[in-house]
């Protein structure tokens, strides 16, 4: 074969390649970003990869009698641009998504148009490359983007739900489809958050909920772990996170922040303990800002105002990021009548190595 032959050939497989995605487009099975074609023997290496039979539910609507196969699942995997070895945490992802009331109750076509939050813990990070620190919130590591990517193609294209249709989101949240983090458990001070939820220390699984939004807290300013718990409350405790007598928060803590705490003598559930106690709004603050309860009655609700927290438990809190500037995140979980607290184990069969 001559160089100007192989070049035809090369310039011909990008030009099919080219036609591939805009065919996606065309049948609205992108998300607005380039998915990668599909073929048959590419969800054979996706299911190889797991034990689960490719005809088990494991995604569903039950307000729209909808549901996703495992093969279903693998085939959005696929053209979410995710390796084969990353299947089983997206399954492991939906596992914990489905056991969220919110999800099965239709919160996917919700005006607030919620993210999913997905938290992976265990040696699974390491291996498939889940970032933990520096940017973990952010875009640049395949198997955080891709995973994430997954759950939204998943219920765009198997579940139907997609924007200005099914979804009703009045403006949505611009990590969407790209809220996959792992946790720093190797700098964080306290257990995993999986081990929190009942799993034995160095399970790989997945924790998962839905967001509203997420919102920095950057104190750099002291090391007083009380100066900085006030800080996080300002955040926790703002009228606009408020929604007739409810609210919901949850904190992503830098290492910094999270060493503070504990060094100081913080225990998580000490830490959520003060965060229920003094993330209060009084009852002059929410009138004024037009959200007063008007006699309203709840186990939130005394003569001080309202409590931001549904309950201390019902605070996530979970470390991640890197230990480059003491920044936290403080993220709103979607739904007031709490999360399920629980951890999935990732179920995969094991190979020699990665496919790639």
């Amino acid at each position: 074969m001559t160089l100007d032959s192989a070049l035809q050939q090369d310039t011909e497989r990008l030009d099919y390649a080219r036609r591939v995605v805009e065919h996606a487009y065309e049948q609205g099975w992108t998300d607005g970003l380039p998915v990668v074609p599909v073929t048959a023997e590419m969800v054979e290496e996706f299911l190889a990869a797991t034990p689960r039979a490719r005809t088990d539910i494991v995604a569903a609507m039950p307000n729209l009698d909808r549901a996703c196969t495992v093969e279903q699942a693998a085939v959005n995997a696929a053209m979410a641009g995710c390796l084969p070895e990353h299947f089983p945490v997206v399954l492991a992802a939906w596992d914990a998504l489905m056991g969220e009331r919110v999800v099965t109750g239709g919160a996917w076509q919700s005006t607030s148009g919620p993210a999913p939050l997905i938290i992976v813990n265990g040696p699974v990070r390491g291996e498939l490359g889940i970032n933990c620190a520096g940017g973990v919130l952010g875009p640049g590591f395949r198997a955080n983007a891709t995973i994430a990517r997954a759950v939204g193609l998943i219920v765009r294209n198997v579940l139907g739900v997609r924007p200005q249709e099914l979804e009703q989101a009045t403006q949505g949240v611009p990590g969407r489809w790209s809220l996959c983090i792992g946790e720093n458990e190797e700098e964080s001070p306290w257990d995993p958050l999986a081990v929190e939820l009942g799993l034995t220390a160095g399970t790989d699984a997945v924790t998962a909920l839905l967001l509203r939004t997420c919102e920095f807290v950057d104190n750099r300013h002291t090391t007083v772990a009380e100066e900085v718990l006030w800080d996080l409350c300002d955040t926790v405790s703002r009228t606009g996170a408020a929604i007739g007598r409810h609210s919901s928060a949850g904190l992503v803590l830098g290492v910094e922040h999270a060493q503070l705490l504990a060094g100081a003598g913080y225990t998580k559930a000490e830490v959520q303990q003060w965060m229920y106690d003094h993330a209060v709004r009084s009852h002059a603050d929410l009138e004024r800002a037009g959200k007063g309860l008007g006699g309203m009655e709840g186990p939130g609700i005394d003569a001080h105002g309202l409590h931001m927290l549904a309950a201390p438990e019902q605070l996530l809190v979970v470390v991640a990021g890197a230990r480059n500037a003491a920044m936290s995140m403080v993220v709103r979980p979607f739904g007031f009548g709490g999360w399920s607290r629980t951890a999935h184990p990732i179920d995969r069969v094991r190979t020699e190595g990665p496919t790639s």
